[in-house]
């Protein structure tokens, strides 16, 4: 069967969906070929993170190029026709904004979470009316749905009423080169970005639900308590993920804190740095509200850091016991980094175990779980 999966949302626009887009067909790519791939790619949409170009290195993976952008009026009618003169046998949506008339092909859509839906008061009203309209638009347009984690699967059915038959699990997986790194490599990183040599990080957003301002409140409630002030003198918080300005309340915290140069917030760290940066924290916490599936905290796990996170969603089913959970309040994250930070026997229990962990996810078993939902999709009805 002929696949064709869209790549364009492999661009710096969609940092996360392009990189689950780049290891699922990089993944594909390696397996036995009895299907074969077609990877729609639009090369005009900056892109600085993922190299298309070394797919070609698997024959049953063919890069085509194509102008067509997202969310463009055209694709509703062009990407159709595109799967009609490729003689597609299925089609691969990575996001819920896709084509909505009828294909040639049948169709799997992936969809992450549900978040407009679970945290209404976190989105513009329109925002969360258009997310529900072409949500719904996707789930009858597509003949099976993927999920990223059973926690987000659950919440899916719940709020669009999917057939549970109709949409597979297919977890995510760390990059192979976030892996415990040696002190030269964390020493550079931690010089580039003038880091000292103790300091607890995040990685991620400020969206909402990232819940970034807890963790800013818990930080300062840690540097005051009273029996570990002199321990946690040169400690710094470092929060490191795309910065959106509509949401200033992590930066408000820390300015009503007085933290000043004790919480550093990095916006732009390179793709390169990411396994330094994980490897060389004290502590990696992680406070989100809510995940489809979480990443950066698997990818701690992989480099050997410590990890915290809160244990709503997905977050439980990622870490499983190689991490401490804790409630994603301010004062359940100050008691949990404190015992962590008093504790150097939890600190290695946990940092032994993270690779261990992080190692029972992989992009081949995405490949996998996806391929059968391919296939699922094309022999079973919508």
């Amino acid at each position: 069967m002929r696949i064709v999966i869209d790549a364009r949302y492999v661009n710096d626009h969609f940092p996360g969906i392009g990189r689950y887009v780049y290891n699922l067909l990089d993944a594909l790519g390696q397996r036995a070929a009895e299907h074969s791939f077609v990877a729609l790619y639009n090369p005009d949409l900056p892109n600085t993170r993922h190299a298309m170009a070394t797919l070609a290195r698997h024959p049953n993976l063919q890069v085509m190029y194509t102008h067509l952008r997202p969310f463009s009026l055209g694709e509703q009618l062009a990407l159709p026709r595109m799967l009609r003169t490729l003689q597609a046998g299925l089609f691969h949506a990575p996001y819920y904004l896709r084509p909505y008339l009828p294909l040639p092909c049948r169709s799997v859509t992936t969809l992450y979470d549900a978040i407009p839906r679970l945290f209404p008061a976190e989105v513009s009203p329109r925002a969360r009316l258009l997310f529900n309209l072409f949500t719904r638009r996707a789930v009858r347009a597509s003949s099976q749905i993927l999920a990223i984690s059973a926690s987000a699967r659950a919440d899916l059915i719940a709020a669009y009423r999917i057939p549970s038959a109709r949409i597979s699990v297919a977890p995510l997986a760390a990059d192979p080169r976030f892996a415990p790194q040696t002190p030269a490599a964390i020493a550079a990183v931690r010089a580039r970005h003038n880091l000292p040599a103790r300091y607890l990080l995040c990685v991620g957003s400020n969206k909402p639900h990232k819940n970034l301002p807890a963790l800013v409140e818990a930080f300062a409630q840690l540097l005051h308590t009273p029996d570990q002030q002199a321990e946690l003198r040169d400690l710094q918080l470092v929060i490191a993920g795309h910065w959106d300005a509509r949401y200033p309340a992590a930066r408000q915290a820390a300015e009503r804190a007085g933290l000043g140069q004790r919480v550093r917030f990095l916006p732009g760290v390179a793709e390169a740095d990411l396994p330094g940066l994980y490897a060389g924290a004290e502590l990696f916490v992680f406070p989100s509200r809510y995940e489809g599936f979480g990443l950066p905290p698997l990818e701690a796990l992989a480099c050997g850091a410590p990890v915290l996170c809160s244990h709503s969603s997905s977050l439980p089913e990622v870490v499983g016991g190689a991490a401490l959970l804790a409630e994603p309040t301010a004062g359940a994250l100050a008691a949990g980094m404190a015992r962590v930070l008093g504790d150097s026997r939890l600190r290695g229990r946990l940092s032994a175990a993270g690779p261990a962990r992080a190692a029972q996810f992989s992009w081949r078993a995405t490949a996998e779980a996806t391929v059968v939902a391919y296939e699922r999709a094309a022999t079973h009805a919508a």
